[in-house]
């Protein structure tokens, strides 16, 4: 247990424990454990979910970005541009896929990645935008998708955080060749250990993906191609399979309590990010203030978790010092203020009065000490 009166998130199982047994046994039985029937079936029914045509299961959401990425055939001399506010996985599947990874800054509201920052990158290497969903907020995928196509270039979707998530209407996922998701046990749609998936409408592009993520195979012991080995096992499919069906239901929880914590929080000493599109989904509920530390210690006094996502631009991660600087006065802004408040479908009403009440009755001063220069 966290200690906390009310914690960051619950991931025990609860209600769900049986049926996701159930699901385990059902593998157990049947003796398949890698790319078998539940693989199968969980694609068909993802890619239903996502509105797309198909699925394709990996290893994680980091394998999803970078196997997308060298289907595509982006790799060695290509750059593809992306967002320096999200997990470094993001930029991590760029390099892992042999490219450039190129950062341009956010949309101070929307807190994803800016088109006209884009416009600003973009370089005859450019081959591809990688936008994310960050918190579950759509990227502005009309304006990203304009550029892409004025200027010829693909467009793969971090869509980790953005489980069900629409942009004007059309699912994540779908705007561009393809759409990467992640299944870690925090996300929206998570597997009781790690798992992904990549979505697209493009047949000839799934089932080179299909090939990539299990060595580059044709059929058993034939490799026509380099790949890697990431694929999505049996026992994480069955789970997913069993809570896919949950998922639009916890979604509207998700909204019903983000529409809550909206509602309390105005007047609030703190800054809530816009809902810019009403097809976001609440991964994660950010709030900023440049008093964040001393906020985070009174919210911690009142048995309240709180995280920070995320605390460093991926553009000024140490791992990525050999690449081109790029300055996001933005984005290391929002790194310095945001702060998530505990969101989960598990919450009661109680709980984000709890919290709301616990913001208000905090007293900002100066700018905390370590943001102060």
């Amino acid at each position: 247990m966290s200690g906390f009166r009310i914690p960051f998130l619950d991931l025990h199982l609860g209600d769900e424990a049986d049926e996701i047994q159930a699901a385990i046994a059902r593998v157990f039985e049947r003796g398949w454990y890698v790319l078998g029937p539940e693989v199968d079936a969980f694609e068909r029914e993802f890619a239903a979910a996502s509105g797309a045509a198909r699925a394709v299961g990996t290893g994680n959401g980091t394998d999803a970005i970078a196997i997308a990425l060298r289907a595509l055939g982006i790799g060695a001399g290509d750059e593809v541009i992306t967002t320096p506010l999200s997990a470094a996985y993001t930029t991590l599947a760029i390099v892992m896929a042999g490219a450039t990874p190129v950062f341009a800054d956010i949309d101070d509201e929307r807190l994803t990645i800016d088109p006209a920052a884009v416009e600003s990158v973009i370089t005859s290497r450019t081959a591809a935008l990688l936008p994310v969903h960050l918190y579950g907020q759509p990227a502005d995928m009309s304006a990203l998708r304009t550029i892409a196509a004025r200027k010829n270039l693909a467009v793969i979707e971090d869509c980790c955080q953005a489980h069900l998530a629409t942009c004007n209407g059309t699912p994540v996922g779908t705007f561009g060749a393809a759409g990467a998701f992640s299944f870690y046990p925090t996300k929206n749609l998570g597997a009781l250990g790690d798992g992904g998936a990549v979505v697209t409408n493009d047949e000839a592009l799934a089932d080179r993906m299909k090939r990539i993520r299990n060595g580059g195979q044709t059929d058993r012991y034939h490799h026509a191609e380099l790949g890697v080995n990431s694929r999505l096992d049996e026992l994480q499919a069955a789970i997913l399979r069993t809570r896919l069906p949950h998922l639009a239901g916890q979604t509207r929880d998700r909204r019903r309590l983000a529409t809550s914590y909206r509602d309390r929080l105005a007047g609030a000493p703190v800054r809530v990010p816009a809902e810019i599109d009403a097809g976001h989904v609440y991964h994660l509920f950010p709030i900023r203030t440049p008093q964040r530390t001393s906020l985070q210690d009174h919210l911690r006094s009142e048995g309240i978790e709180t995280l920070v996502h995320y605390p460093v631009a991926i553009s000024d991660q140490p791992a990525f010092a050999t690449l081109r600087k790029f300055e996001c006065p933005r984005a290391v802004r929002a790194c310095n203020e945001v702060l998530s408040l505990p969101l989960h479908p598990t919450m009661t009403a109680d709980d984000i009065a709890a919290v709301a009440a616990a913001i208000g009755t905090f007293h900002p001063g100066g700018k905390d000490k370590e943001l102060a220069s």
